[in-house]
């Protein structure tokens, strides 16, 4: 339940922290990099197998020594409001209820007691004012979604001589321009064969237009030549349009009633999924794509945002509804701002029920799906001059706020609201420090919070329909979640690639530096591990779907191997039984997607770029889909 202004919430964040602890040694972390971009030349890596951790210390966690500052996270934080004994001061006792009246086991990390490593992943700026970065954490600032995620240059020297060669970053938020996100085989070299060696017999070769329309023509490579039995095939490759040097988004791919459909640029194409045609005419807006709903409606209905001018000023105002059965456009309005401090530089969409929810960087504006019609504005709400700071979908609709900035007050809340209204459904308060970060699921509702002051991370379980917490994870470990990117002023709570749950578990990836890492369940009545597996192959596994009884994974490819789409039963043995095993002949193109979207639909796999780099190399990668 939420607490009375200006009074501690109930439970604590853990036990007490001893100023004369002395700081447990942290591995050195990874360089900054924008959330969803092509990354850069890694530092030297940490080992690679996970650390035997630390001995616990009291307080939220281990102490860690804090990394350099960095722009972009977090409010500045003032001194703690509460002067007097409280119950975020009292020690927890074993067997006794801790915070969140969970019972604490003698021996075990307290709750938000996660130590959490830099990482080459740069701030991920949510809405609100100019933030500062908090340095980790799974799927979060600071870390490679989540202090690991898949390392491109890992056993390939020679595309860390290409990104830096390619790549620049340009300060400010306007674009990456390096090596991946689908730029072309940074050998130059095309790995792909003419001809057809199909091991079945007969041509096999996919639809691969060349120029992202679908339409069949120009087709110069079999991307099956060669195909070892027991691979996957190539259903269709596609290419993106052209896009400035300067980069473009190419943020949305959904796959349902047999289309599937990928947003670039400007545009949206759609594919029939058996054939890899054009399944309608491309969608051509007329400026840059800024916004997508992540979800799809029950009648196949999707938003999309888009710029109303060319400057770098230009507003992310312009909403457009889109059927993926037809390729028809709804209805387009433009969405106002609200109020002084609010600003639509990016837009965060998303869906419940007939409800499109418009995220800008202090309120949110409400829009019936089946109409278009304006329902209310999510803004400022009182007390503690409380503005959204982000928004999520899904079978419920939730709002962070952020509470009292540079306040002896300040906090962050997370509140449902009815998709209709805007009310309050329940509204829970965290203690003054611990920041939303990002919803991991809104049904079941599982958050992933940060402390910056402390250099901690934490991941809270909410009760069905309820503000109580049911669970906070008490697992020592380094979970390597791919997080979506945002702009500054703007972001989504959503997005996460690799972290997936059902009613019973929570699936995390852990970082491998090197070699394979491993899938850990988390039990969402009890916050405590129960069971992992580890990838089949040296590369990394990202959970990415739970389907009937099963864990769906993705293992990424190598330099010179396909990857893998893989069924971790949730009972018995675990262990991965793989569905498909994509061909090497096309590993560097699979291997290219550094910022990607993925999905497992009916049997085929799809990955598709988010981000396109503006190369002068020629088209870039899009979208590859694989089958049987």
């Amino acid at each position: 339940m939420s607490q009375p202004p200006n009074q501690p919430p109930s439970g604590g964040f853990g036990a007490p922290q001893d100023p004369n602890q002395p700081a447990a040694p942290q591995p050195p972390g990874q360089p900054p990099q924008l959330p969803g971009q092509p990354p850069q030349a890694p530092q030297t890596p940490p080992s690679g197998a996970p650390q035997t951790p630390p001995a616990p210390q009291p307080g939220y966690g281990y102490p860690q020594t804090p990394p350099a500052p960095q722009p972009g996270y977090g409010y500045p934080q003032q001194p703690g409001p509460y002067k007097q004994p409280g119950p975020y001061d009292q020690p927890t006792q074993p067997g006794q209820p801790g915070p969140y009246g969970q019972p604490t086991q003698p021996g075990q990390p307290g709750p938000y007691g996660q130590p959490t490593q830099p990482g080459p992943y740069g701030a991920q700026p949510q809405y609100g004012y100019p933030q500062q970065q908090y340095p980790g954490g799974p799927g979060m600032p600071g870390t490679p979604p989540g202090g690991g995620g898949k390392n491109p240059f890992k056993g390939k020297p020679g595309l860390i001589v290409a990104a830096v060669a390619a790549g620049a970053l340009v300060i400010g938020g306007v674009a990456w321009a390096v090596v991946g996100g689908g730029d072309d085989d940074p050998s130059g070299k095309k790995p792909l064969a003419k001809g057809s060696d199909d091991p079945k017999g007969g041509s096999s070769a996919p639809v691969n237009p060349g120029d992202g329309d679908g339409d069949g023509q120009g087709e110069r490579d079999d991307l099956n030549a060669g195909r070892q039995p027991g691979e996957s095939k190539v259903l269709f490759y596609k290419e993106a349009p052209k896009v400035p040097g300067s980069g473009a988004d190419a943020k949305g791919m959904w796959v349902k009633g047999g289309i599937a459909a990928k947003a670039a640029y400007k545009e949206i194409s759609a594919y029939d999924v058996s054939t890899g045609k054009t399944a309608w005419p491309t969608i051509k807006f007329p400026q840059k794509i800024c916004g997508t709903t992540p979800q799809v409606t029950d009648d196949n209905k999707i938003v999309v945002a888009f710029k109303d001018g060319i400057k770098d000023d230009a507003k992310c105002n312009q909403i457009q509804i889109v059927d993926l059965k037809t390729g028809d456009k709804g209805w387009k309005k433009p969405v106002e701002e609200e109020g002084l401090f609010d600003m639509s530089l990016s837009t965060d969409l998303s869906i419940t029920g007939d409800t499109v929810m418009v995220g800008r960087s202090q309120s949110g504006t409400a829009l019936q799906i089946s109409d278009g019609k304006e329902l209310f504005v999510a803004d400022k709400k009182e007390p503690g001059a409380c503005f959204p700071s982000g928004f999520a979908g899904g079978k419920k609709m939730l709002v962070a706020y952020s509470c009292g900035a540079s306040s002896p007050t300040e906090h962050d809340e997370l509140q449902q609201i009815d998709p209709k209204t805007g009310k309050a459904v329940w509204t829970k308060k965290f203690p003054k420090g611990w920041r939303i970060g990002r919803i991991y699921s809104e049904s079941p509702t599982i958050v992933y919070l940060t402390n910056e002051d402390k250099k901690k991370w934490n991941i809270t379980t909410l009760r069905p329909n309820s503000s109580d917490t049911r669970s906070e994870v008490g697992v020592d470990e380094k979970f390597a979640p791919e997080c979506d990117g945002s702009s500054f002023l703007g972001g989504s709570l959503q997005g996460c690639l690799g972290v997936t749950t059902d009613d019973t578990n929570l699936y995390l990836p852990t970082e491998a530096t090197s070699g394979a890492n491993e899938v850990v369940a988390i039990s969402l009545a009890t916050g405590k591990e129960a069971w992992r597996v580890k990838s089949p192959l040296e590369e990394s596994m990202l959970p990415i779907k739970v389907e009937g009884d099963a864990v769906i994974g993705y293992v990424e490819p190598s330099y010179d191997a396909g990857g893998q789409i893989v069924s971790i039963p949730i009972s018995g043995s675990h262990k991965p039984e793989t569905l498909l095993k994509n061909p090497k002949g096309t590993s560097e193109i699979e291997n290219g997607f550094f910022s990607k979207a993925v999905d497992y639909v009916d049997g085929r796999f799809y990955i598709s770029t988010t981000r396109l780099s503006g190369s002068s190399k020629g088209q870039e990668k899009l979208m590859l889909a694989y089958g049987k």
